[in-house]
């Protein structure tokens, strides 16, 4: 036997913090060393941090990398340990994303990304070069200060391996994994036993079994040790590092770190037997007979074993069953995580949301809520690190600390129901309990006053005064009615959020927080400039469906009892008056259901659909009982909406990314905001179809049996079946 133990971590770093960055960098090496580990993997470019950005384009952030790396390896803590550590490197005019192999004090190669990641949110190719010379190593020049350090003037850089002499070890970075021909496949073929994936990969709803069957499938077919290590929580951005570096061999989970969680440092651990690799690769004739024939792959020698023989001492890790949570606890524990590293790191002092006992402000204080019971879990799980964070934010004295959840969250959360003469009692009643569940300081404030100020301002301005259409209004006097609620709330909101923790003597500023979901975004149902308007936004990127299979989650799993009924509830704005014959509701507003929204799209982003193609897919989707000519009426009245609204998320709220249909314009989405929102070529291309197919009937008449499995995918093609699968686009 061949005995090796190897340590991955979660790290949660901080873009431009190096003093955070370095300081996790060397908790989870000493981690790893105490643990008797000879291998020690950290994240992608874990010195300066993932989200860094245009950051890496300053010479500064590639030079304090390197400072950074010094200290680590002019003290003991390469000392007997491999470590693979992520930094940006300048060789000659190029910038690359590179992992730094050391050892024993010394520089053994510096391997740098072959394929970048640059679609979705990723940019990397903005900052960085791929490396495409696969055929050799290279000699890279040390920067003086640390060939001085460590007396070594150069360093093998390139794609290649290490050779030591019981084992090979290569590194595979990230977005490598998933090309058509990633690299482990060729470095199996060479003998690598030990694969490090150093990667910064963000959570999404429903993604991580992809991410794991990836690993699971490197190692299925051809054997070896793969190891994971990932960013953990929110760097500076949208996204959420969602952690799980795991340890995989043969195919099989062996290790798993945490999904979400509020440690700073995480180390996972595993002990495996290398002689299982090697039977397994002898056993497979294919495997064989393509190894007698590989590409040689460079490789770097270093005299020196990593494996132990046999011994009783060291038992082996053995396969797991992998843990996975479920969308709705997903969504809790995601965002929750976000919000208290945002939190702790903006300097603020507690978050304020207008909660108005609907269905998105309520989850979203649900999230805040969840916040509180993590911190306080974690606390009493003897987390000194976020015990002092909660410490300071929640203003604690006398060497007291958060022991309960809605005590804490008095101090640090305030929600306000900011009710107008259009507003229910039962969705007054429904905040307040609510509020009273989750434990924050709640307010009832009536906007009637401001919003009459405002209309006798108009009326002294222009002499007329503008009615609700239930009244006898146009539509134009109805919406900006609607429009002057809203804004108030969003201008009061940031008033209170600035001034309320100096009237009750607390130090500092609150953060607003929004709750428009993704949907609305994509549909443009929301003000501009409304309580959509806010510092952060946790469900933005949220489909309204997964919202409420979360608020009957959280009913019961976060003790929110209130949240069942706030559920069942019918979504509405209450921006008009209320009438015995009359009430608001969102979908009749906007002429769709939100069920209707999330097909719409994901077939927009993620099926890449314009007007005419979403049209034919949905014909099949939706034709066995609707027309052609009522699809293209629907697939019209949703575009001119889409198109005239685009404008608004130039302005959307910074939330947190966990949708693959997300609008969001800053970096995901990226489109105009100026259409022609009559669209006359494309809906007359439309028209010309409809009239082909006989518009006004319906055209696919099916028995029952058909119907249903119709609804299943079935007869409909991966586009059409897709629109109505959330798991889509992972």
């Amino acid at each position: 036997m061949r005995l090796l133990k190897v340590a991955t971590c979660n790290l949660n770093q901080w873009a431009m913090d190096f003093d955070c960055n370095l300081k996790n960098i060397k908790e989870s090496i000493t981690q790893a060393k105490q643990a008797g580990a000879v291998i020690r993997l950290g994240p992608e470019l874990e010195i300066t941090g993932y989200g860094c950005e245009d950051h890496f384009l300053e010479l500064d952030t590639i030079n304090h990398g390197w400072e950074c790396f010094k200290e680590i390896l002019v003290g003991d803590w390469t000392d007997g340990i491999l470590c693979s550590i992520g930094m940006p490197v300048i060789k000659g005019s190029e910038r690359y994303n590179c992992q730094v192999l050391c050892f024993n004090r010394k520089i053994i190669m510096i391997r740098p990304k072959m394929w970048l990641a640059n679609d979705g949110n990723y940019r990397e190719l903005r900052w960085f070069t791929a490396w495409k010379h696969k055929d050799q190593l290279v000699d890279f020049q040390l920067p003086s200060e640390i060939a001085e350090a460590i007396s070594q003037k150069s360093v093998h850089f390139g794609y290649g391996y290490v050779q030591f002499l019981d084992t090979a070890v290569a590194a595979e970075v990230c977005e490598e994994l998933f090309t058509p021909i990633p690299p482990h496949a060729e470095l199996a073929l060479n003998g690598v036993e030990v694969f490090m994936n150093a990667s910064g990969s963000h959570h999404q709803l429903r993604k991580l079994d992809v991410r794991l069957r990836a690993f699971i499938g490197a190692t299925h077919t051809c054997g070896g040790v793969y190891m994971y290590s990932n960013h953990q929580g929110c760097d500076g951005g949208r996204l959420y590092y969602d952690g799980c570096s795991c340890v995989v061999v043969n195919g099989e989970v062996v290790a798993q770190g945490s999904q979400f969680s509020l440690r700073d440092s995480e180390v996972v651990l595993a002990q495996v037997d290398l002689d299982a690799v090697a039977s397994l690769r002898g056993s497979i004739s294919s495997f064989q007979e393509q190894a007698s024939y590989k590409n040689t792959v460079s490789s770097v020698l270093v005299p020196y074993k990593l494996c132990q023989p046999f011994s009783m001492q060291m038992s082996l890790s053995s396969p797991l069953k992998i843990n996975y949570h479920s969308p709705e606890e997903e969504i809790a524990f995601g965002p929750g995580c976000w919000l208290w590293d945002y939190l702790r790191r903006s300097g603020a002092s507690g978050f304020l949301l207008p909660l108005s006992g609907g269905a998105d402000s309520s989850s979203v204080a649900a999230i805040v809520g969840c916040m509180c019971q993590l911190v306080v879990k974690e606390i009493d799980n003897g987390d000194e690190q976020v015990k002092a964070d909660a410490m300071r934010i929640g203003n604690y004295t006398d060497g007291q600390f958060p022991t309960d959840s809605k005590e804490f969250a008095k101090r640090i959360f305030y929600t306000v129901f900011m009710g107008s003469e259009n507003s229910s009692e039962d969705t007054k009643k429904r905040a307040k309990e609510l509020a009273d569940e989750i434990g924050s300081w709640h307010l009832d404030v009536s906007i009637d006053g401001v919003v009459s100020a405002l209309l006798s301002l108009f009326q002294t301005l222009t002499g007329k005064r503008p009615r609700y259409k239930v009244d006898g209004g146009s539509n134009i006097e109805n919406l900006g009615l609607q429009n002057i609620q809203a804004r108030i709330r969003m201008v009061l909101a940031f008033m209170l959020a600035s001034l309320l923790p100096w009237v009750h003597s607390k130090p500092g500023f609150y953060l607003v927080l929004g709750s428009s979901n993704v949907d609305e975004g994509l549909r443009g149902y929301l003000t501009k400039y409304d309580c959509s308007s806010a510092d952060i936004n946790p469900i933005g990127s949220i489909s309204k469906q997964d919202l409420r299979a979360f608020l009957r989650w959280a009913a019961i799993h976060l003790g929110y009892s209130s949240l069942a009924e706030i559920e069942a509830a019918p979504p509405t704005a209450e921006l008009e008056p209320i009438r015995s014959n009359y009430s608001q509701l969102d979908e009749v507003d906007m002429g769709m259901t939100y069920e209707e929204l999330s097909v719409y799209g994901r077939l927009r982003k993620i099926f890449r659909c314009g007007p005419v193609s979403m049209f034919k897919n949905l014909c099949y989707r939706w034709g066995s009982r609707l027309s052609p000519l009522e699809v293209a009426d629907k697939v019209k009245h949703f575009f001119k909406y889409y198109s005239i609204n685009r404008h608004k998320m130039t302005v959307l709220t910074p939330s947190y990314h966990a949708e693959s249909y997300s609008p969001e314009d800053n970096r995901f989405d990226l489109r105009q905001f100026l259409y022609n929102a009559r669209w006359p070529y494309q809906f007359r291309k439309m028209d010309e179809l409809v009239k082909e197919l006989d518009g006004n009937e319906v055209a696919l008449g099916e028995t029952r049996d058909e119907d249903k499995s119709r609804v299943n995918g079935a007869g409909m093609g991966i586009v059409a079946a897709g629109s109505g699968d959330p798991k889509s686009g992972l």
